[in-house]
């Protein structure tokens, strides 16, 4: 909580996920592996342009066409089957109009059982949902925040998603989804503008705290 502190001291409010509805939120993080998330912009574009961003419309939509749409966010043909596979499941669901309805469906860890069990659904995307789409307290581990705990001498390279996870866990107040929320929000624009691959020390609002930084 004193790094989230100090990370929201330096980066102010941040407004993630981006996303109009609920359901967009969970159509992003599917097309958000492995590609950047300008990329995901272009194919959800493409979607609202076919008035596509509903369940019942992308399962509506020959295989090929919706691919098409998908294009941008690469690896589509790959995503177009995941897609409609996480539609099929809100569909048996009974939560095909208003996805968000899931979250009262039971407890998040049953509800993360059933994403999990979905085609192509794996941890981060399904925390991704829990999270920013449905509101439930899961805090999301993703590549920044690997490599910021790791730099920090916070987290071995070692751990496990579900290790880490519960590492961080551990440290944040029971059920507090905005905190979570803007714990990884604070992670990712730290990842971006700082903690790079080649990372930009000098100016890192974390810098005075890091071993990557002092070694």
């Amino acid at each position: 909580m004193t790094l989230f502190r100090v990370l929201e001291e330096a980066f102010g409010a941040q407004d993630w996920w981006p996303a109009q509805s609920p359901f967009e939120v969970m159509v992003g993080a599917v097309l958000t592996q492995n590609t950047a998330w300008r990329n995901v912009e272009k194919a959800m574009d493409n979607l609202r342009a076919a008035e596509a961003l509903s369940v019942a419309a992308i399962l509506a939509l020959p295989e090929g066409e919706l691919a098409a749409l998908l294009r941008p966010s690469g690896f589509y043909r790959i995503k177009t089957a995941r897609l409609r596979a996480l539609c099929l499941f809100l569909e048996r669901r009974g939560v095909a109009v208003a996805p968000e309805k899931l979250a009262a469906q039971g407890e998040w860890p049953d509800l993360r059982r059933g994403l999990l069990a979905v085609h192509g659904i794996g941890e981060e995307t399904a925390d991704s949902i829990l999270l920013y789409a449905l509101n439930l307290p899961v805090m999301v581990v993703d590549a920044y925040t690997r490599r910021i705990g790791g730099r920090l001498g916070l987290l071995d390279d070692h751990l496990s998603y579900a290790e880490v996870q519960a590492r961080i866990e551990t440290e944040l107040p029971p059920a507090d989804v905005p905190v979570r929320n803007m714990l990884h929000a604070l992670l990712v624009a730290l990842g971006k503008g700082y903690c790079r691959p080649r990372p930009r020390c000098d100016h890192c609002p974390l810098n005075a705290r890091c071993a990557y930084s002092a070694g």
